[in-house]
């Protein structure tokens, strides 16, 4: 069946290619202004700095430097930009996850895919696969002389990686829907769910080789085992509260709600082992947290928590808990009239709200059982 293009499908193409002009109109127009001081110093700069290793890049009427001391970077006068994360610029992807989530739902409807929860958990594999794949530009920064130089590395960088790992599942994706369109399959969903198993194995394995052939690759099994352990109890521990005292907050998405809230849980867990017990558990120092939100907890926690506490529980244990309660909240708002109205638009929501729980939660989980 042909689905003719929707006042809706126009409006988001309109919007993409307005948004599109202003960018680059602005940027051929304004270049030290809009592309240096907003696309290049929150988005293009970090990823740049990252795929050369450097402590910033820094951006003077175009030209290009890379600094690799903290010194260097605090005295340099142009625009400067360090690899990581901004609130700026997670606000930005925020955004733009949004808007492309919507553009999906469009997709999923002429695919005729995607209105049942089942296509959420074929997609499971491929968040682990994501976070996974991020973990090997970090592998490739410690081994001794990158396997992945630039400017192929910067496929595995964010926020480069997240169309790297979107079209490696749309074309998943396209497979399994072919497959199962020409009775190789009953359906499109356990193919899905295999090729995103397939992906997540060949990354895994890889990473393994690099422990083998570098020795400042290292293998912790323990941090992805503590981490599953401890989101598994925790999303436990979660379910039975709510069912017990909040039952209709799951009326809405059902185990759907439990794997989203168990995707947050795993990066929680992850952060809290990473960063307050990376020595303990067998790594030579305690990883850093990447994002703005979780350095944001960490110092709180630090600065209003007496220390005799930290001590001994660390620094990171409310983050564990803030995305408990962020992921409840969140799967609180999704019911059942929101799903019969629209249930792609509800099922890929979820996917979405998964995806930025397991995805980093992944990458930071890996980064400590590969010690990198």
């Amino acid at each position: 069946m042909r689905f003719p293009e929707s006042d809706a499908e126009r409006a988001w193409s309109v919007s993409l290619a307005v948004a599109l002009v202003a960018l680059v109109g602005g940027s051929l127009a304004f270049p030290d202004r809009v592309y240096g001081g907003f696309v290049w110093h929150y988005f293009w700069g970090p990823v740049y700095a990252d795929a050369h290793s450097a402590s910033c890049a820094v951006w003077d009427g175009g030209a290009q430097t890379l600094l690799y001391g903290a010194s260097e970077c605090a005295a340099a006068s142009g625009i400067v930009a360090e690899p990581g994360y901004t609130l700026v610029s997670e606000a930005g992807y925020a955004l733009t996850l949004v808007f492309m989530v919507i553009g999906v739902v469009f997709l999923l409807r002429r695919l005729r895919v995607g209105e049942s929860y089942s296509f959420l958990y074929a997609l499971f594999p491929f968040m682990l696969f994501g976070g996974a794949l991020r973990v090997v530009e970090d592998a490739n920064d410690a081994v001794a002389g990158a396997f992945v130089s630039y400017p192929l590395n910067a496929l595995l960088i964010s926020p480069v990686i997240y169309f790297t790992v979107f079209f490696v599942t749309l074309a998943s994706l396209l497979l399994a829907v072919w497959l199962a369109r020409s009775g190789y399959t009953d359906g499109y969903d356990r193919p899905l769910f295999a090729l995103g198993a397939g992906w997540l194995t060949l990354t895994i394995a890889y990473l393994c080789v690099l422990v083998v052939v570098d020795s400042n690759v290292a293998f912790h099994p323990v941090f992805t085992v503590l981490t599953f352990v401890i989101a598994g109890l925790v999303t436990a521990a979660d379910y039975w509260l709510l069912t017990r005292y909040a039952p209709g907050v799951l009326s809405g998405t059902g185990f759907a709600g439990v794997v989203v809230i168990f995707g947050h849980a795993i990066d929680g867990a992850s952060n809290v082992l990473g960063l307050d017990f990376g020595k303990e558990l067998g790594l030579a120092y305690d990883l850093y947290p990447k994002h703005p939100v979780n350095k944001f907890v960490v110092d709180v926690t630090s600065q209003y928590v007496p220390a005799s506490v930290t001590q001994l529980t660390g620094d990171a244990w409310p983050f564990l808990l803030l995305k408990l309660v962020a992921a409840t909240f969140v799967i609180s708002l999704f019911d059942d009239q929101m799903y019969e109205e629209n249930p792609r638009y509800t099922v890929l929501l979820l996917v979405a709200v998964l995806a930025v729980g397991l995805g980093p939660g992944t990458r930071d989980m890996l980064r400590a059982t590969f010690g990198v």
